[in-house]
């Protein structure tokens, strides 16, 4: 990918660098705006699922670009999902150049300018970062919504009116950050968790200030989560492309600032070895609650595939048999020891005799 020019960063995040008052995350817009973009991460090593990727594939390619569900990669099924939503020269790809070889052939029909090859995978706030410097150098008013491209869902047409939803509630509260937070069905402890809190607007669906995140929480703290109406967080994250890059800069403006120059200088192989890796739920977003807000989703079937065991369940769950399950290989080393373990008893518990084989792991 070609250099951009430098961005004034003070300029494009409107200068705003001062604590954020109670009222802010619900001050609405004046005005709106129609510029939509798509930033699908497709980054990350998907070593979790690589028992699995080496089973389906016959190799150790990170799980977006492996046919899980069917005859598709969990990538391009995200961007079939996306077609009802952003035309095509509104999808930003962020993949990490040692993935070459699987997404060359995947993103053959994409143009240059919209793929960014990460030298390193150094984190979903590191990758979201260099898309909003992208994007803003084309769309300065625009607004971007985060699709991790490693989930799975049941309804996709639910989906994408959640997202519409989503979009109308960062075009109304420009200064928020609007996160899909999917209705919880038991006390999982590998997902990260939103307290939310009173709704600031209920139409077109309600939307919902965030209380607090919580992040792989324990057994006992997931079921208190769970009996006080808490949502699973999906990363699937809405806002005006300068508010993200306002609380990027605010908790990590070195990271940030050395992006912005090394992207005007042509330098990112350099940047991307000398900055830390940043992950933009822990050390973003969970530090700024008071700018968030949520809106429910509670009928996508949303299932994030972070080990072997969930996809054996969402298949079942969901009737599906793709070719490569049709053998004896049903059994997976348990990644997560007896926390795995802990968390299927619990399902078990929760769902009851009905979920025996059941549900749902950013890429983080």
């Amino acid at each position: 990918m070609e250099s951009t020019a430098h961005l004034d960063l003070t300029e494009a995040t409107g200068g705003v660098r001062t604590p954020v008052e109670e009222t802010s995350a619900v001050r609405p817009a004046v005005r709106t705006s129609r510029q939509y973009w798509a930033v699908v991460l497709a980054g990350g090593d998907g070593t979790r699922l690589q028992s699995l990727t080496l089973k389906i594939a016959g190799d150790s390619r990170p799980k977006q670009f492996c046919s899980i569900f069917g005859e598709e990669s969990l990538l391009a099924q995200t961007r079939a999902r996306l077609e009802s939503l952003f035309p095509v020269h509104k999808q930003m790809f962020v993949v990490t150049r040692a993935h070459e070889t699987y997404y060359r052939e995947e993103l053959r029909n994409v143009d240059n300018s919209r793929i960014i090859p990460q030298p390193l995978n150094r984190g979903t706030g590191v990758a979201v970062a260099v898309a909003l410097l992208h994007i803003l150098q084309r769309t300065a008013d625009a607004v971007v919504v985060l699709v991790p491209c490693d989930h799975y869902y049941s309804d996709v047409e639910a989906f994408a009116r959640t997202v519409r939803s989503a979009i109308a509630g960062a075009e109304q509260y420009p200064d928020s950050i609007v996160l899909v937070g999917a209705e919880a069905h038991y006390a999982e402890v590998e997902y990260g968790w939103i307290e939310p809190g009173s709704a600031v607007s209920q139409a077109p669906v309600p939307l919902l200030r965030v209380n607090r995140f919580w992040e792989k929480p324990s057994l006992s703290q997931a079921r208190e989560l769970l009996g006080s109406g808490c949502l699973w967080n999906t990363f699937v994250t809405i806002g005006h492309a300068k508010t993200f890059l306002d609380l990027l800069c605010s908790q990590v403006p070195n990271v940030v600032r050395s992006i912005n120059e090394a992207l005007a200088k042509n330098e990112l192989e350099t940047v991307y070895r000398l900055i830390p890796p940043v992950d933009l739920s822990h050390q973003i977003l969970a530090l700024e609650p008071r700018r968030l807000l949520t809106v429910r989703d509670a009928v996508s079937g949303w299932a994030d595939l972070g080990n072997p065991a969930r996809v054996m369940e969402i298949l079942a769950r969901n009737n599906i048999q793709p070719a490569w399950s049709r053998d004896k290989f049903t059994q997976f080393p348990n990644p997560s020891g007896h926390r795995h373990q802990a968390r299927r008893d619990n399902m078990r518990q929760d769902l009851g005799a009905a979920a025996s084989t059941s549900e749902e792991d950013l890429l983080e």
